[in-house]
C-alpha cells in the first residue's frame, strides 16, 4: 500500500488509516471476534495506521486494539491516540481535561490498556476551554521528551488554536471530519495545515455511513445506534442527505466503484499530506474501502462530483447542537 507522510515532521504511515472506535461502541452491536480480524486483515492489506481513544468505551476499545495487535511486532504499526474527553458511570460525556497532570494520568492508563512503552501519535480529543492550549502542548512535549509519546496530534480544532499549539511543538497531524458532504475543513483549516506542514487524518470520510451506499431509513434501528440521533440522520434531513447518496451512487457507477470507495478516494485526492480513516467494523467492509485505493478519479469525475456535492450540500449539522457549540474547528481563522 502507498505510504503518506504526516506532516512534515510526522511518521510514514499507510495511504488508508482503520478507525476503531466503532468496534467496540456508538454504531450498535459490535462482534469482538470479527473485530478483531477485521484489524488482522487491514494489517495483511498494509494498513499500519490503527486510530482509537482512550474514552472509547471507556477503555474497551484500546484493550481490544491490544488484543488484536499482541503478535504483530511494534515497529510495524502506528498506534494514534485521542485523550481527555471524561464520561460518567452511564457512558455520559462531562466535558475534557487536558491538564498536563491530567493528561500524563490518561497516558499512563492508556500504555498499561495497550500493553506498549510509547504511543505513535497522541492527541487531545477536543479543545479544553479551561487550558491554555500552550499548557497542553507543553505538557505533551515533555511525554515526548521522556520517550512516551513519538509524535503531538491535534483533534477538530481551528487555524489559531493550530498555529499557537504548532508554535510550542511540533504538530504532526491534525485529526478532523472530512468528507464529500462535510467540507469545513477547506474554510481555511486545511490551508493552514499547509502552510504549517501539518498532516491531516481525516474520520468521517463516509459521514458515519451516511454516504456509504449501504444506509437506508430503517439502518440502525435494530440496536443503539448513536448516528439515529445526529441531525443527518433525522427527518426530513436524512431524505434529502439520502437523495444526494444516489447521485453519488450514479457516478461511482459510471466509475466502475461503489458509492464508499468513491467517496474515501475523493478525500485521499484532495491532498497527498491527507490520510482518510476507515471506520469498517466486518472485514467485508474493509475489504470495499481497500478498493478506494484502486479507484483513479479523473478530472472529470472530479468536476461530477464537484456539482453533485457543492459545499454546505449537506442538510443538518455534523453533530447535535450541544456538541457543535464544543467544536474549536467551527471557528474561523481571525489572524
Amino acid at each position: 500500500m502507498e505510504q503518506r507522510k504526516l506532516g512534515s515532521t510526522g511518521p510514514a504511515v499507510s495511504a488508508l488509516g482503520l478507525g476503531c472506535m466503532g468496534m467496540s461502541e456508538v454504531y450498535g452491536h459490535a462482534d469482538r471476534g470479527e473485530a478483531i480480524a477485521t484489524v488482522h486483515a487491514a494489517l495483511d492489506a498494509g494498513i499500519t495506521l490503527i486510530d482509537t481513544g482512550d474514552f472509547y468505551a471507556m477503555g474497551h476499545n484500546e484493550m481490544l486494539v491490544r488484543d488484536a495487535l499482541k503478535d504483530v511486532p511494534r515497529d510495524n504499526v502506528q498506534i494514534s491516540v485521542k485523550y481527555g474527553a471524561l464520561r460518567g458511570p452511564a457512558g455520559e460525556f462531562a466535558g475534557i481535561d487536558t491538564r498536563p497532570a491530567a493528561t500524563r494520568n490518561f497516558l499512563a492508563y492508556s500504555l498499561q490498556r495497550l500493553d506498549t512503552d510509547y504511543v505513535d501519535v497522541y492527541r487531545p480529543a477536543r479543545l479544553d476551554p479551561n487550558v491554555p492550549i500552550e499548557e497542553t502542548i507543553g505538557g505533551l512535549a515533555d511525554l515526548v521528551k521522556a520517550g512516551y509519546i513519538r509524535h503531538i496530534g491535534l483533534s477538530e480544532v481551528g487555524s489559531d488554536t493550530i498555529r499557537r499549539a504548532h508554535a510550542v511543538h511540533p504538530i504532526a497531524d491534525l485529526q478532523i471530519e472530512y468528507s464529500l458532504i462535510e467540507r469545513g475543513v477547506e474554510r481555511d483549516i486545511l490551508d493552514t495545515c499547509r502552510e504549517l506542514g501539518i498532516g491531516i487524518t481525516a474520520y468521517g470520510v463516509l459521514a458515519r455511513g451516511l454516504i456509504s451506499g449501504h444506509w437506508s431509513k430503517d439502518s440502525g434501528k435494530a440496536g443503539r445506534d448513536y448516528r439515529l440521533m445526529t441531525p443527518r440522520f433525522q427527518g426530513a434531513n436524512l431524505d434529502t442527505n439520502l437523495a444526494l447518496v444516489e447521485q453519488l451512487r450514479a457516478i461511482a457507477t459510471e466509475i466502475g466503484a461503489t458509492p464508499a470507495q468513491v467517496a474515501i478516494a475523493w478525500v485521499a485526492a484532495q491532498d497527498k499530506a491527507i490520510v482518510p480513516l476507515v471506520g469498517a467494523r466486518t472485514r467485508n467492509r474493509l475489504t470495499e474501502a481497500l478498493g478506494a485505493t484502486k479507484v483513479n478519479l479523473t478530472q472529470a469525475h472530479l468536476a461530477a462530483l464537484a456539482k453533485a456535492f457543492p459545499r454546505d450540500v449537506a442538510a443538518g449539522t455534523r453533530y447535535a447542537a450541544e456538541q457543535m457549540a464544543h467544536l474549536d474547528s467551527e471557528k474561523p481563522a481571525t489572524a
